[in-house]
């Protein structure tokens, strides 16, 4: 079927927004929404219901910038948490990467990217300024930068570090059993378990 003749705006408006999704091409798209129409109604209501919830309520939580149901997210209000070492992270899969360890009994801090001039992302693009701040309220003994062992993730530890170092802290990062280039969501867990329990001292 030719894609720049469909036999209905409807069915053309919905591929185009699945199209929109990353690494969602045209043929899927057009597959994804001719699996909706086959479906009972109900199900494709509460398909639709979902992703509005999901826009309208989602929170980001106020301690650590994790996605979460409500403003403060389970991590940050389990009492059995260890609150004096925060683990720096680029995003949200990065955090489930590490829960699904069941390694790590810490805090995290969400930065929302990591530096990369090429695509415009600056540190006043990410949450740097809210990490600091935890950091001079007292209470944290560590600081574990886990970002991906990329040029990009290795500038931005490299800032990172600049920034904190004058602090009273301890500063570490991943052993290198995640190989050089990873992305920490793709990396299986039970190195990334190994990681990050046999973090180095950060070294420039």
């Amino acid at each position: 079927m030719s894609f720049t003749e469909f036999p209905s705006r409807l069915l053309e408006d919905a591929v185009n927004e699945f199209a929109s999704l990353p690494g969602v091409g045209r043929k899927t798209a057009f597959r994804l929404v001719m699996n909706l129409l086959r479906r009972d109604p109900e199900e494709v209501k509460r398909f639709g219901e979902s992703i509005i919830r999901l826009h309208g309520e989602i929170h980001y939580c106020k301690i650590c910038n994790n996605i979460s149901d409500t403003e403060i997210c389970s991590i940050c209000s389990d009492t059995k948490r260890d609150k004096t070492v925060i683990c720096v992270v680029e995003n949200i899969q990065d955090v489930m990467a590490l829960e699904n360890t069941r390694q790590f009994r810490g805090m995290y801090h969400v930065l929302g990217g990591i530096i990369s001039p090429i695509n415009g992302i600056g540190p006043s693009d990410l949450k740097i300024e809210s990490l600091e701040e935890k950091i001079k309220a007292g209470g944290i003994n560590e600081i574990i930068f886990a970002l991906s062992t990329t040029m990009e993730g290795d500038t931005t530890n490299y800032y990172l570090y600049r920034k904190l170092s004058k602090y009273d802290i301890a500063i570490s990062t991943l052993a290198r059993g995640v190989a050089i280039g990873d992305e920490l969501e793709y990396t299986d867990e039970i190195t990334l378990g190994r990681a990050i329990n046999n973090r180095n001292p950060y070294q420039q």
